[in-house]
């Protein structure tokens, strides 16, 4: 990272001293603080309060073993962790990661992120993340369940409604939701909003399901009607085929566009008919298998292993909804030479800076995760006004808020852009947006804060 201001470069100086060997973490923190010189320049107030030093720390940071008997009564153990990034505008939210690949610097990224993500949906939210390197894949439901109550076990001793409300992520579904709900009901003796993403039957909302993926559609389309574009006809490639991407195809498909490629980790495929929803709702939702069975069951689509070929998929619109650095500087170059004249981004930090660098100089329109994806937190939050109003809205009412509330982000993201020098400069005006809100909160509340 270079950084043109000199405070700036002392701050991530700094930051990279605390914290070596966490990539993803500096990576994060790198992005904003390039993005925030022009803030910099015109606000001494922020730089004499401290107000960047005190943003890369995180306020809370809880690590801990996390031990289950497996079906065949061997004890496993895992790392469980939660950083509390940023209380200054609401209680800290964010999902729990369960995957193999979860790490200090993976978590810490994510909760840094989720800050600038939270601010932009307007909603009283702070910033944090939490996860295991815990795998659910291949796992029985009972041992699913005894990992979750262990994992619930030691963390309902740093959350509640009006303090920390975790969500789900990957790995972390409405099974893996329930068990850590009943779990921690079980033992603080509490029926509240402590989590979202919960079954309707207990307090979910509606629309939470779809929520990430229709509104990654809701800020693409506002993104495209500003430049005299649709969805409409457009040939649509998306990564992944977890929630975020299933229901980003379906609110594509529903908007008049064809998606011809979606992938897992074994793998992509293509199909240039336009991929059928209601498969892949059931392989990946039901049956919970991998993606390589669709071509098995329909003959137009075809398989290719490994991940990366599938931005090599000639389309209009990329949305990469799988994880973060998925798309690099190779990858974005392909999508270009393709004639993509968009990507938006659903996964947390999928492309890397490289790779946005390929998309700024080309002139593609690029919607950064920051404001791209935060439909999903942005229901999780309506979630919690739901549960503490005793109240449920309809999905129509759900889903009219979460649209509201992505073409605002849209706005302000494009308005910030635009007031600091930098319009068409979506990912810049995302983290001056959301850490102008952060910050002005911070200075009311003094040092502590």
């Amino acid at each position: 990272m270079t950084f043109k201001n000199e405070y700036l470069a002392k701050v991530y100086a700094d930051v990279c001293k605390r914290n070596p060997n966490e990539p993803e973490f500096l990576q994060a923190v790198g992005e904003v603080l390039e993005s925030l010189e022009p803030v910099v320049e015109r606000r001494p107030d922020i730089v004499k309060a401290g107000v960047i030093d005190r943003l890369v720390e995180p306020e809370r940071g809880i690590i801990f073993r996390v031990s289950w008997v497996d079906d065949a009564g061997n004890v496993q153990v895992n790392r469980g962790f939660r950083y509390q990034f940023n209380s200054a505008i609401g209680p800290y939210k964010g999902g729990i990661r369960l995957h193999p690949s979860v790490n200090a610097s993976v978590i810490k990224f994510l909760g840094f992120e989720q800050i600038f993500k939270n601010s932009l949906t307007g909603l009283p939210i702070g910033g944090g993340k939490g996860g295991s390197d815990f795998d659910p894949k291949g796992k029985s439901d009972g041992e699913v369940m005894r990992f979750c109550q262990s994992f619930m076990t030691e963390l309902c001793k740093h959350i509640g409604a009006d303090t920390d409300v975790p969500a789900g992520d990957i790995g972390t579904g409405a099974r893996e939701i329930g068990y850590m709900y009943g779990q921690y009901k079980r033992i603080r003796n509490e029926f509240t909003g402590v989590l979202t993403g919960k079954s309707i039957s207990y307090g979910g909302s509606l629309a939470r399901k779809e929520a990430t993926g229709y509104g990654l559609c809701y800020f693409t389309q506002e993104m495209l009607a500003a430049a005299g574009k649709d969805f409409a006809g457009k040939t649509v490639v998306i990564s992944g085929s977890g929630n975020v991407a299933i229901y980003a195809a379906e609110k594509a498909t529903q908007l008049g566009a064809k998606v011809v490629a979606m992938s897992d980790s074994s793998g992509f495929i293509f199909d240039p008919a336009g991929v059928d929803l209601k498969v892949i709702k059931r392989l990946k939702e039901v049956e919970r298998k991998r993606i390589s069975e669709y071509p098995k069951e329909v003959p137009s689509a075809t398989f290719t292993p490994g991940c990366s070929g599938i931005w090599g998929v000639k389309c209009d619109i990329a949305l990469p909804c799988a994880t973060q650095n998925e798309i690099d500087e190779e990858s974005a170059k392909k999508l270009v030479a393709n004639g993509c004249i968009a990507v938006a981004e659903g996964a947390n930090m999928p492309s890397t800076p490289e790779a946005i660098a390929v998309f700024q100089s080309n002139g593609l329109l690029f919607g950064p995760a920051k404001a791209a994806n935060a439909g999903g937190v942005a229901t999780s939050a309506l979630e919690m006004s739901q549960n503490s109003m005793r109240l449920s809205w309809t999905f129509e009412e759900v889903d009219a808020k979460l649209k509201d509330i992505m073409v605002n982000i849209y706005r302000n993201v494009a308005k910030a852009a635009a007031d600091y020098g930098l319009e068409g400069n979506f990912a810049a005006g995302a983290n001056i947006a959301g850490f102008l809100k952060v910050a002005d909160a911070m200075m009311w509340q003094g040092v502590a804060y």
